[in-house]
């Protein structure tokens, strides 16, 4: 086993993450027991290779809004649907943001050609066909190729802030199920999920089957609803994305409290509305003003932010993103908490 102290002189960085190092340390170490197999040691190698070189490439970036959009490989310039994300990419890089896609042809490449590669970041998977780097992003220092796909999906999740999916087959609809899971359980920060389809037939069809098949069957809830729209248009899309970030800015957990952090505090009568209707999502308590907290305070994380917090059960984000979306749909006029 390796000594941490012996690590730190020469990676004296770690010195305030000790703890996360020496845990790190440990897994590799737990992997290796016994005689090792060299095959589970070659999977955990390239998987924290791949991790720590997207971290590497995403670094610069983070305090710039990103859009990941999923969509098919197989989709021509000549479709609508290519027209529509490339003329959504445009809108977003308009207004400050980045896009993220999997940096391969028809809907990936729609997007890079609209926001343009200064604007992009790609995460391309290697296959054995269709899966080259489109030419938009193919030898730019933002694309990076992974072996494996759920360190791909982790990337393209992990580092947006909203999230687009286009028609699209196997692949558009397993990362849409797997990002709407990970919103569903609180895995995920909440983020708007636009389900976009020019054509209006998709995203109506599938939705239409996750109801029969899914909902009505109490295999998910109605409320469930609430972490996506089905629109049409890239103008509808960006608004949604805009609309999101309204009012909400992030949130985090605070120990037992769900912290909000907005752009402005609702009025003490919104307050009690809030109360009212979200009753349901405190454990205890009730919704209320909070100067920033002390782990908050430590961090220096968005201390400039009024916020609100209370007690979250931690089961219902449905309902929390729906609180959310009151908050932003609210005109809030009062900063100080």
């Amino acid at each position: 086993m390796v000594d941490i102290d012996s690590l730190l002189q020469y990676l004296p960085e770690l010195a305030n993450h000790r703890d996360v190092a020496e845990s790190m340390l440990s897994s590799i170490a737990q992997i290796a027991e016994g005689e090792g197999d060299r095959l589970d040691m070659k999977l955990a190698d390239t998987v924290l290779a791949e991790i720590a070189e997207a971290f590497r490439v995403f670094r610069p970036y983070r305090a710039i809004p990103k859009l990941t959009i999923f969509g098919s490989a197989r989709t021509k310039p000549t479709d609508r649907t290519y027209t529509a994300t490339r003329d959504l990419a445009r809108i977003l890089r308009d207004h400050g943001w980045m896009v993220v896609t999997g940096a391969g042809p028809g809907i990936m490449a729609a997007g890079i050609e609209g926001a343009g590669p200064d604007r992009s970041l790609g995460v391309n998977i290697r296959l054995p066909f269709e899966q080259q780097p489109n030419p938009f992003i193919a030898n730019d220092p933002k694309l990076i190729s992974m072996r494996y796909f759920f360190t791909r999906k982790l990337m393209l999740v992990k580092e947006s802030d909203a999230y687009v999916a286009l028609p699209g087959g196997f692949g558009t609809l397993d990362e849409t199920f797997e990002l709407l899971t990970l919103l569903q359980t609180g895995k995920a920060q909440p983020a708007p999920v636009v389900l976009l389809d020019p054509e209006s037939t998709y995203w109506s069809a599938w939705e239409q089957f996750v109801d029969a098949n899914v909902i009505k069957r109490s295999l998910a809830s109605a409320q469930d609803h609430a972490f996506y729209r089905i629109l049409t248009t890239p103008a509808e899309a960006a608004e949604e994305i805009f609309r999101f970030y309204r009012n909400y800015h992030s949130c985090r957990f605070v120990g037992h409290l769900l912290v909000i952090r907005l752009r402005k505090l609702p009025s003490r009568q919104e307050l009690l509305a809030l109360n009212r209707e979200f009753a349901d999502l405190c454990t205890s308590g009730a919704i209320h003003p909070t100067r920033p907290l002390p782990p908050e305070r430590a961090s220096e994380d968005h201390l400039d932010l009024p916020r609100i917090a209370f007690r979250f059960d931690k089961t219902s984000f449905s309902r929390l993103r729906q609180l959310i979306d009151r908050l932003n749909a609210m005109p809030a006029r009062s900063e100080a908490g």
